[in-house]
């Protein structure tokens, strides 16, 4: 069976990753009790499913350290795959702020008192920090409801098993992604940005492709990143990890960033020999997909 948990922090778009895979076709159950999971997954498996997707936060409280153990156990029989929805706090109390909604946390009923926004926040953080470790991190920060969707209906497309390497455009101005393992500023190339006939165009376009490929110093840091990252990718493949985010960066995340991250997915995805090693590949474009109307 494949199993996907969807959790992380309270505001993040879990609800919107949750439609997502029932769009796609998956059994899902929303905010389901920790102590629930292995009998959910029992029944189902009695009862020939094939996919589902769990929904589980930090509302029921410390019994969320057991997860991490539960999910062993049934990665020994199933498929499992951790989505960790984030967003950094300012966006979360934004957000909170628009829907008028309560933080699930915001009360102890242990000790009957009532905890700040900003208190329930970090609170719910220090409870889900193991999950987010084991986890596709997916940083929900400067993305609209639909960008979302987009990338999770990406990630229902790759394989199960092996490395999955995300390359991933942005711009510095929205603040670097949360979700990086690798982070490369390439805000010291020539920026297309200052030629008002390539202004309006982004790195997929063919006129800011023909410029940037002619200036020796992109040519140069690409030639390094690749090098950089084929250097390193054995030691990440033997480490054991699902996930490997390589962010690529520069000022407004549309020229330049974009331009590198498809040059250098390219490069990989071409790569003969990585085949054997089961890798997997996403691209996204963190500004591109977002439009100014956030949908979160």
């Amino acid at each position: 069976m494949q199993i996907n948990l969807i959790t992380g922090i309270s505001g993040s778009g879990k609800s919107v990753a949750l439609r997502a895979f029932e769009d796609a076709g998956y059994d899902c159950v929303d905010n389901l009790p920790v102590s629930l999971l292995e009998n959910l997954i029992s029944t189902l498996e009695n009862e020939k499913c094939e996919r589902v997707a769990v929904a589980i936060d930090a509302r029921r409280g410390q019994s969320i350290e057991e997860l991490p153990s539960i999910l062993e156990n049934l990665g020994r029989n199933h498929q499992v795959r951790v989505v960790f929805l984030n967003a950094n706090t300012n966006t979360l109390v934004q957000r909170f702020s628009e829907t008028r909604r309560r933080h699930p946390l915001s009360t102890n009923a242990e000790q009957s008192q009532s905890a700040t926004l900003i208190e329930a926040i970090d609170k719910e953080r220090q409870l889900l920090e193991p999950l987010r470790n084991q986890a596709h991190s997916i940083d929900t920060s400067n993305i609209p409801a639909h960008a979302l969707r987009s990338w999770i209906r990406d990630l229902l497309q790759d394989k199960p098993l092996g490395l999955t390497i995300i390359f991933e455009s942005f711009g510095f101005k929205k603040g670097v992604p949360s979700e990086a393992d690798l982070v490369f500023d390439v805000r010291c190339l020539p920026n297309p940005h200052y030629d008002k006939i390539l202004r309006p165009l982004t790195g997929n376009d063919k006129p800011v492709k023909e410029f940037l490929e002619k200036i020796p110093e992109v040519v140069s840091m690409e030639s390094d990143i690749i090098q950089f990252i084929d250097k390193w990718l054995p030691h990440y493949i033997a480490d054991g990890r699902s996930y490997l985010t390589v962010a690529i960066g520069c000022t407004g995340g549309q020229h330049r960033s974009v331009y590198l991250v498809n040059r250098i997915s390219k490069h990989f995805r071409a790569q003969k020999e990585l085949v054997n090693l089961q890798l997997n590949f996403l691209d996204r474009h963190r500004e591109l997909d977002s439009i100014a109307v956030k949908e979160l």
